[in-house]
């Protein structure tokens, strides 16, 4: 695996914003997170040769390379000629065509006709070979959609927010299938999606886009921990983000929440705004470090967690069984001073 590569760099002039995306996966999976409207789609279209890029290169590794595109050279391969699958947000299907005419409709006249029984098999549809896609639920869609990608065998499969269509049962139980699937996958797999839990539980790698650019990219965990720009933290769910007003080397003000922090990482002049992400909290006694008193604050039950509004606009979530219905707020929380996010505009 260490000798593959993807790489892609390609820019293109959109309505709103210029899509200049850059980066090269080695292995595993890569998350592009970002708003609707960022790009997302834009670019694994560009991949997949659904859509031209103004310029750039995106090419494929895997032994020898195969140059996708390249608009200095004039490359530029059809969409089937790429060997990439492309699992859309709606699957794709084709209405007229049975399951297993749709899992087979990607094979050449070459191919082994027999890896159609075994994908039905794998993907648990035996007995649904004769349906039509309008017979089946969304989750079968999904799954009949992604064993017609498997079984012409993609070096790149390509997922776009491939479950914004489910509800939230659904959704769970296929996250589980699709990342033991793509587990074993020995090519590429990126997905798009502005769910940061998707983008978490799925990806080795993380790209964060926003307006066409790229604002972050790296292991997923260290951009989850570490997201150093404020609409980073914003994109991977961080509820708390506050101005300050920088004290000495290891405290600061939050000019939103009125309180003044310890930090444990040395403050740096480019330093704008911090971040507390919503668990980070904890109850503590008065004269802890970094106390904030709970006076007025309101609070919301929710099936597994209650969420906490503090007066001064601070919000913490504190996770529950789901038979206890009563919560006593503690007069005061604190926050460990490793747990502040330092953040740059």
């Amino acid at each position: 695996m260490s000798n593959k590569s993807l790489k892609v760099n390609i820019q293109k002039k959109l309505k709103e914003f210029e899509l200049d995306v850059d980066f090269e996966l080695k292995n595993g999976r890569l998350g592009i997170l970002g708003p609707s409207g960022c790009g997302k789609s834009m670019t694994l279209k560009s991949i997949a040769g659904i859509v031209d890029p103004d310029k750039g290169v995106v090419s494929l590794n895997t032994g020898k390379e195969t140059v996708y595109f390249d608009s200095d050279n004039k490359i530029n391969l059809k969409p089937q000629k790429r060997n990439v699958g492309y699992l859309f947000q709606n699957y794709a299907l084709f209405p007229n065509m049975t399951v297993e005419e749709n899992v087979a409709c990607g094979l050449s006249k070459d191919d082994d006709y027999g890896i159609v029984s075994e994908m039905i098999k794998r993907f648990r549809l035996d007995g649904l070979e004769k349906r039509y896609p309008r017979q089946l639920s969304g989750g079968q869609q999904q799954r009949v959609a992604l064993a017609r990608i498997l079984a012409y065998s993609p070096d790149v499969i390509l997922l776009d927010e491939p479950f914004s269509a489910l509800d939230t049962f659904l959704k769970e139980q296929l996250r589980l299938e699709l990342v033991n699937l793509l587990r074993d996958f020995d090519g590429f797999s990126i997905m798009v999606t502005h769910d940061r839990d998707e983008a978490f539980q799925f990806c080795d790698e993380l790209i964060i886009l926003d307006e066409g650019k790229v604002i972050a990219k790296g292991n997923t965990h260290d951009v989850f921990e570490n997201p150093i720009r404020v609409q980073v933290a914003r994109l991977t769910g961080c509820k708390n983000i506050s101005k300050v007003e920088i004290i000495d080397e290891y405290h600061l003000k939050s000019l939103d929440w009125g309180v003044t922090f310890e930090v444990s990482k040395e403050i740096t002049p480019n330093i704008t705004h911090m971040g507390i992400r919503a668990h980070d909290f904890a109850p503590a006694e008065k004269d802890d470090v970094n106390v904030i008193c709970t006076e007025n604050a309101r609070k919301l039950e929710m099936p597994f967690e209650w969420e906490i509004t503090l007066a001064n606009g601070l919000w913490w979530k504190y996770d529950k069984p789901i038979h206890e219905h009563e919560f006593e707020i503690p007069q005061y929380l604190k926050v460990d001073p490793k747990n502040i996010i330092l953040l740059e505009e």
